[in-house]
């Protein structure tokens, strides 16, 4: 018979792997295939449509009926270059009850678990199945979630409640927000800055869209928050820019600007709103700088959507949590999941796994080993409740 691994030997693997989001996730995605299908768990495949280094897999076991349980995660981390990193980021050290390594919290902890639970559930002969779906492109903004549940569709019977395993301290974890983003690409009109009142400096005005992203944290930080959004922190929709470059000289304007601009908006208010809001003030400065050059302009390009999980009324998902950590306080987050993609797909879906999101895409990002058992131990409880 072939090995059944530890849940630490499965994450010492997974870490090894150096699945950048950048990079190619398919050596972890065969290790995985060829784990599971050792101990006669028949797994499936689901390529990126226009990367061929990139895949998701997934998989069922116990009876081909619907209403499993799904136990998601992804396979992608974060970058570690520029990090000052004490130990090699893609092996698991062990120190003062740590596990360090790139992906231990986010999200290779949970992973590790759930392909664990996934042989012992198949050896254990359960009576509801359970169902393993990871992921690719999670980390540039969950990209890689819809064509997988869209796949899982057409290969597997339903399942009905989703567990998605980012880090929350083994907490239910029943509702985010929701986020989008915009590549944004100011092409302004070269000249010498001396004579900078003929020329268009894509830079400055790249500066007026992202003040007006500043105008609009302050709105919404002023507003009063409805009994959904109250509950987040913070209870407003936030407008960020995070990386900026452009320009070639100081003494000429700048030809291009190029920077992020990404939402993480409440509940309570549309995404579809706040991109009309965004492309509405983009095409007001677009116009000023085509009266001096009418060659410039400001391109958008959605480059990410993930919907908001909303807490569910008596969700099952919410149920099977509770009923096996204990844990009954209401919690939310701020982050993105793949959980709000679940949700629009019609499973009920909750957030459940070990670590403190506090640890993602840190240097020296580390898993306690606390955590890690406590994440055992909810699978060996949810193993139980699978039997019957």
């Amino acid at each position: 018979m072939t090995e059944r691994l530890s849940p630490r030997a499965i994450l010492e693997t997974l870490v090894a792997f150096p699945t950048v989001s950048k990079d190619t996730n398919l050596p972890l995605i065969d290790w995985v295939e060829d784990y599971l299908g050792s101990h006669g768990i028949a797994t499936h495949r689901h390529p990126h449509e226009t990367a061929p280094d990139k895949a998701a897999v997934f998989a069922h076991v116990g009876p081909v009926v619907e209403g499993a349980v799904v136990l998601s995660g992804h396979t992608d981390v974060v970058p570690v270059e520029g990090q000052p990193w004490s130990t090699d980021p893609f092996e698991v050290v062990e120190k003062d009850g740590k596990l360090f390594g790139r992906g231990t919290c986010d999200m290779k902890g949970f992973d590790a678990l759930a392909i664990w639970a996934m042989v012992e559930a198949h050896y254990a002969g359960v009576s509801r199945p359970l169902q393993l779906a990871l992921s690719y492109d999670e980390e540039i903004g969950c990209t890689g979630a819809p064509p997988l549940i869209e796949s899982m569709g057409k290969v597997l019977p339903k399942g009905s409640a989703v567990i998605v395993g980012e880090p929350s301290m083994m907490g239910a974890v029943t509702g985010h927000k929701g986020g989008t983003g915009f590549h944004v690409h100011v092409r302004g009109f070269e000249v010498h800055s001396s004579i900078m009142h003929t020329g268009v400096n894509a830079i400055m005005y790249g500066a007026k869209l992202i003040e007006w992203a500043n105008a609009m944290n302050v709105e919404n930080r002023a507003k009063v928050p409805g009994p959904v959004d109250a509950v987040f922190e913070p209870p407003w929709t936030t407008v960020h820019v995070g990386t900026i470059m452009g320009g070639t000289a100081h003494n000429i304007t700048a030809l291009d600007c190029r920077f992020g601009l990404d939402f993480r908006f409440v509940p309570g208010e549309s995404s579809e709103d706040w991109k009309a809001r965004a492309r509405a003030k983009a095409a007001e400065i677009e116009a000023e700088m085509q009266a001096v050059a009418p060659s410039a302009y400001i391109e958008m390009t959605e480059y990410f959507g993930v919907p908001g999980l909303v807490p569910e009324d008596a969700g099952e998902a919410e149920a099977i949590v509770r009923r096996l950590t204990g844990d009954n306080a209401p919690r939310v987050v701020s982050y993105g999941t793949e959980a709000g993609h679940f949700q629009n797909a019609g499973y009920s879906a909750v957030i459940c796994g070990p670590g403190d999101i506090a640890q993602a895409h840190q240097p020296d990002e580390f898993l306690s080993v606390a955590q890690f058992e406590a994440g055992q131990g909810f699978m060996r409880k949810l193993l139980d409740m699978l039997k019957g």
